[in-house]
């Protein structure tokens, strides 16, 4: 293989500590203080012949295991062992105290302050980004904090939390900051992950790549990445079942809407990476392989993994990023891996 300065677009390394105590639900504590008590639960239910419940409590205790941690460091330090030296990560926090489901025990500006600690540990490796819910207190101010004491390198958004992405606060407060300084922007776009207290109708309203024309037309030095590329349920949908792309509710499944507005050129600010949802199925390579002919999308789409997300598949974060590197050749995994990224973040302005 040929060398390739890869950069992980999207990655986490936020801990149970950053995650509410009730968080999904109360019935689910006392699993949450004792993992074996999934893992025992798993295995009863394989033995019943429940095998898809076995898998979702399997996937549940792996999950609890990386995030169960001391610190962010230490699962820093497990991705940094499945790719090759000198690969860079944008981490990504998260903000969930805003959700109903209780305290987080470390509040956001400790877990901005703990990941400034680890990209100054490991320069150059480790790109921060910070994030927020433009509906508490002092959103605006952690978020300037971030970028002008911290340098962190963006934002991250997670609409299904319970916000759209044109909030009054982002739109007045937040975004100017980074459009004037050209930063980029990550922002959840899947009908999966972390819902907050409100109909799901309403969260994939919020994530709906449609939901950020607005943003992506009053700022456009802002370089917003909408995650997933629409998410699996949408590839699923798009492989499995058939889309009449001439219908006009094709532009209801995610993967077609985010293709069309960035093969569109309308959106020239507009990036998707294909974190979580390429690593949920090797069907799903074939059809990137076949979308990434199209050049104006081969252009924006980034290598991301959703680690430590993942940990809830059974492959490693290594064994699927190969599987991917080699199912698109070197060529075209280069794009999304390295020049891309590069773009993206604007690392040529800053040298």
């Amino acid at each position: 293989m040929s060398r390739i300065r890869i950069t992980n677009c999207h990655v986490h390394t936020f801990t149970d500590r950053h995650v509410p105590a009730r968080y999904p639900h109360l019935v689910v504590m006392p699993f949450k203080r004792a993992p074996w008590l999934v893992r025992g639960l798993a295995g009863l239910a394989r033995l019943a012949g429940q095998e898809a419940a076995a898998a979702s409590l399997r996937r549940l205790h792996r999950f609890q295991r990386a995030a169960g941690v001391a610190d962010q460091a230490e699962i820093f330090a497990e991705l940094v062992a499945q790719y090759p030296r000198g690969t860079r990560f944008v981490v990504l926090p998260m903000q969930m105290a805003g959700i109903g489901h209780g305290r987080v025990r470390a509040g956001l500006a400790a877990q901005h302050d703990e990941l400034a600690a680890l990209a100054a540990a490991h320069p150059g490796l480790v790109i921060p980004f910070a994030t927020c819910d433009p509906r508490l207190p002092g959103a605006a101010e952690e978020v300037r904090r971030c970028l002008e004491t911290l340098k962190f390198r963006g934002l991250k958004l997670y609409p299904r939390l319970g916000y759209a992405p044109d909030h009054p606060v982002l739109m007045r407060e937040i975004y100017p900051l980074l459009n004037a300084r050209g930063l980029a922007v990550v922002s959840h776009c899947s009908r999966g992950g972390v819902t907050g207290r409100l109909p799901r109708a309403q969260a994939d309203e919020f994530c709906a790549p449609q939901a950020f024309a607005p943003v992506l037309r009053a700022f456009p030095q802002m370089q917003v990445n909408l995650a997933h590329f629409g998410g699996q349920s949408e590839w699923e949908a798009y492989i499995g079942e058939g889309l009449n792309p001439y219908a006009p509710q094709a532009a209801g499944n995610w993967l077609i809407a985010l293709r069309e507005m960035i093969e569109s050129g309308a959106f020239p600010n507009l990036w998707t990476d294909i974190s979580y949802t390429l690593f949920q199925s090797d069907a799903f390579l074939p059809f990137l392989r076949l979308f990434l002919d199209h050049p104006a999308l081969r252009a924006r789409v980034l290598f991301g993994s959703d680690f430590y997300m993942t940990r809830q598949e059974s492959l490693s974060e290594r064994a699927v990023a190969v599987r991917l590197r080699a199912g698109l050749g070197e060529d075209l995994f280069r794009q999304i891996a390295e020049t891309n990224p590069e773009r993206w973040l604007r690392d040529a302005a800053r040298g």
